[in-house]
């Protein structure tokens, strides 16, 4: 038997380092090669943490009731008002930010940038030097715009007189927020603080806002599940690529406000405006994401991820049952396609609260049927579609409200586990934006990166905690 066994052509299953095999090619032998991580990144301790969850009865029905909480949310858009008059809570000298905790000392360049913009539009100082010398002063209360039941992209920022979307979940009588987008070139969410910014900001407030407004007033609300799975049929994913979404969107709103009282100059301007940026739906797609995700959240013993975010120092998740704890780690840079003139060098890290649609199972994970998205964040459409059933391998279940043609109209992976996570060594993936280091210059790439290990070693460890022995 052992001889025969020497006569055959040798095929190996390599499970090890890749380099173990090189002297099996070099003796004329076939190898396979397994991409396998010991789980928790080798980590004995955290691995016997992971193990006493696994399977654990809690965490399985937990598990299935937030599941099911995700899928049943109705997030539909109802109107647009000032942060001030409908975010519970928000105190008069209060800013709202992306990602997890943070303060002034340690925030990133683009994120003081945005700090300084908002407190001028606010009044609460003339010049940029006096706006910095509040912002160190102690006197502004701030806090991740997720405690508030909101999101923004990239910095984030939400101040009291900014108007913000209004997305209620009918099912769960529950209302989201995000700030509206501003479009490209110098913005607030990118750090840029100049007049011209602060004067389109004014005119969102005083023009867009309003027109939004009274088109919703007409429509009485707009349907967002129904109007995202139409998009990412038409090649959107809905993160970096809104083009779709902004246009069914700008339909529904066009009828909306020819119906309206808004005067038809402003009407026209608004028109201008929405048709002149693709990322238009973006913000509302957060807010919908956030909402869905929100019906998941505080169901006790639950592993599920319900945030994950930055703020370009660090990448924090948050687990539907841990009681809103942030688990962070430094926020990781983007690997991606740069504008001309500027390269890796130039990037922040990576920053904003818009992985809230990885989160919910759109964005990266839904690029199978966003092939298009490649031209911007690098990669190929094979890519694309290979990004999207890795995550199958780390999510809880499948999302058949979000279907992707590429996947022969399958549901996409819908609500990360951390526990699969750890155990599989695969990084939820995100395609992003990249802003520059410093405040003002605005994005100069785009690319994909993934959620760190780290935190969600920490996250499964605290529920392990909570466990009984």
């Amino acid at each position: 038997m052992i001889n025969k066994l020497f006569d055959e052509q040798l095929h190996v299953i390599n499970i090890g380092l890749g380099s173990f095999a090189d002297s099996i090619t070099e003796a004329g032998g076939s190898v396979t090669n397994v991409d396998w991580k010991p789980p928790a990144e080798g980590s004995h301790d955290a691995g016997i943490k992971l193990a006493k969850t696994v399977n654990h009865p809690l965490i399985e029905a937990a598990n299935k009731k937030a599941f099911s909480q995700f899928m049943g949310a109705q997030p539909n858009l109802v109107g647009v008002e000032l942060a001030k008059n409908i975010l519970p809570g928000l105190g008069e000298h209060t800013l709202l930010h992306a990602g997890p905790p943070i303060q002034w000392e340690q925030m990133c360049g683009p994120m003081k940038g945005a700090i300084i913009g908002a407190i001028l539009l606010e009044g609460w100082a003339k010049t940029h030097r006096e706006a910095e010398e509040f912002a160190r002063s102690g006197d502004i209360f701030f806090a991740p715009c997720h405690h508030y039941g909101s999101v923004g992209p990239m910095t984030g920022i939400i101040s009291p007189s900014m108007p913000v979307w209004v997305v209620r979940d009918e099912v769960n009588d529950h209302m989201t927020f995000s700030n509206m987008n501003e479009g490209l070139g110098k913005v607030l969410r990118f750090g840029a603080n100049d007049q011209g910014v602060l004067e389109r900001l004014a005119w969102m407030k005083e023009v867009l806002a309003p027109a939004m407004n009274a088109a919703l007033k007409v429509l009485v609300q707009v349907e967002l599940k129904p109007l995202i799975a139409q998009a990412l049929h038409m090649g959107d994913e809905c993160h970096n690529r809104n083009v779709a979404a902004s246009s069914l969107l700008f339909k529904k709103l066009a009828i909306g406000l020819v119906r309206s009282h808004i005067p038809e100059t402003q009407i026209k301007e608004v028109f201008d405006f929405i048709a002149g940026n693709d990322h238009f739906f973006l913000n509302i797609s957060m807010a919908a994401c956030k909402s869905m995700l929100d019906a998941a959240h505080g169901v006790t013993g639950s592993s599920l991820v319900t945030a994950m975010s930055r703020n370009g120092v660090e990448f924090g998740i948050r687990m539907s049952g841990t009681n809103g704890t942030w688990y962070t780690t430094p926020a990781p840079m983007v690997d991606g396609l740069f504008f001309s003139g500027y390269s890796k060098n130039d990037a922040a890290p990576d920053i904003g609260d818009s992985s809230i649609t990885e989160t919910a199972g759109i964005g990266g994970f839904a690029m199978a049927g966003a092939p298009a998205i490649v031209q911007f964040v690098g990669g190929t459409p094979k890519d694309a579609i290979a990004y999207t059933r890795e995550m199958f391998h780390i999510t809880q279940g499948i999302n058949g409200s979000f279907t992707s043609p590429s996947l022969n109209f399958a549901g996409l992976p819908a609500l990360i586990d951390a526990r699969k996570v750890v155990d599989n060594g695969i990084e939820p993936v995100i395609n992003t934006g990249i802003a520059h280091k410093d405040a003002g210059v605005g994005q100069v790439g785009a690319g994909v990166t993934h959620a760190p290990m780290a935190c969600f070693i920490q996250a499964v460890n605290a529920l392990s905690d909570t466990l009984s022995d």
